[in-house]
């Protein structure tokens, strides 16, 4: 059952999104995401003063104390629009990285890096993959770094560091302790100053023909000779893909609920459209048997996928990460491909209009099909899932 404080914050969010932040979006969709960023932090602020700032965070940083599955509902009410999260110092990947350095970080990590990013004073990445190496074994890289003195230096490339384009610091994953027997326990986490000589941002990454700025952006980074203190080490050294994978079961979470916000808005503009389309006088398009069925089928999919998400939400919460891994894998690939349907469905019945950047449904399409390869493709999550049942009959299988 929703509690009292989640209902009262939700309403207000919903009122919030639908009134200030929806209007938005003409702006965002057609001019540089940096001219609007004047006008962003206006609104953040308007969200400060409505106590409802960082819902993820203890109040003791700021936030509002919500537990996973509470903001869970808010993530749906946000991801209704593309700028949802960021207006509320939620968005990926500065999420991530407040979660990693509350659990790993020193006092004084905390001091100089968690604090402004609580409060949204800077930004920050997250530095994991290799255009090198497959993304889907995180274990296998090259970077490297090096210890010399008091310092580790780092070398090495990366690729699809979300919004590194104005980022204060990165979180880097490199290798530390090539020797280790287990493959597992080779690389650390790191944490790297933008500023510092040698991490060097080569480009953002176009995607599907916009290689984006600032938050809004992917990009290649070269680290060489990229020299930082020792102190800068997340945690233990060599625990880097351990931290990686705790980072990652609450942050499938915050997507898949993002996601399911997603397809909700693409639903009522599929159904809005379907209504009042004429196909011809008296004829909406929502009379064909077809188009029935994507909304039908959407609604369906859609509630399943949240009832989905909030259950592994819920063993998060009481058993932890680990215990939830089957829950977490069958989220990832689940609604990705929802995500993906619904999308595809409300644009085909929007027709043109649908392809255009008149409607944010384009914007999604984009950006939204890395869902089903990003955090792990689905390929990989399906094979836990299918690993984890045949294990149960006897047959275990390594890959």
């Amino acid at each position: 059952m929703t509690s009292e404080p989640l209902n009262c914050a939700l309403e207000k969010i919903q009122a919030f999104v639908r009134d200030e932040v929806l209007p938005l979006e003409e702006d965002f969709l057609h001019r540089p995401f940096r001219e609007l960023l004047p006008q962003l932090e206006a609104k953040r602020k308007s969200v400060k003063a409505l106590g409802l700032w960082a819902p993820h965070l203890p109040k003791e940083l700021g936030g509002q104390g919500f537990s996973l599955p509470e903001f869970a509902r808010i993530s749906e009410a946000l991801g209704r629009s593309p700028l949802g999260h960021y207006l509320f110092n939620c968005q990926a990947p500065d999420i991530g990285n407040m979660e990693v350095l509350m659990a790993y970080g020193t006092e004084e990590q905390k001091a100089a890096w968690l604090i402004p990013l609580t409060r949204g004073e800077i930004r920050s990445c997250f530095s994991m993959t290799e255009p090198d190496f497959a993304g889907s074994n995180p274990a296998w890289m090259e970077t490297q770094a090096r210890k010399d003195g008091d310092d580790y230096v780092i070398d090495g490339r990366k690729w699809f560091t979300s919004a590194a384009d104005g980022a204060a610091f990165a979180i880097v994953m490199a290798i530390t302790n090539p020797d280790a027997e287990s493959p597992y326990a080779r690389t650390s986490q790191i944490i790297v100053p933008t500023n510092t000589p040698g991490f060097n941002r080569v480009c953002n990454t176009s995607i599907m023909g916009g290689a984006g700025e600032d938050y809004v952006s992917h990009s290649e980074i070269h680290y060489e000779n990229c020299r930082v203190p020792q102190k800068n080490l997340l945690g233990e050294e060599g625990k880097g893909f351990e931290i990686a994978q705790q980072r990652l079961g609450p942050g499938r979470i915050h997507h898949c609920m993002r996601w399911i916000g997603i397809c909700e808005r693409a639903f009522e503009m599929m159904c809005h459209r379907a209504a009042t389309r004429l196909l011809a006088p008296g004829k909406p398009l929502g009379t064909r048997q077809i188009v029935q069925e994507w909304i039908a089928e959407s609604r369906a999919e859609i509630n399943a996928s949240r009832l989905l998400v909030m259950q592994a939400a819920e063993k998060i919460e009481h058993e932890g990460s680990r215990a939830a891994r089957e829950e977490i894998s069958i989220i990832k690939f689940y609604v990705a491909n929802v995500l993906q349907k619904v999308l595809d469905r409300s644009i085909q019945t929007h027709g043109a209009l649908g392809m255009t950047d008149d409607l944010v449904l384009s914007h999604w399409y984009r950006h939204e099909r890395a869902a089903r390869i990003y955090d792990g493709p689905d390929e990989v999550h399906k094979s836990v899932v299918a690993r984890i049942h045949l294990k149960k009959q006897g047959c275990s299988i390594s890959i």
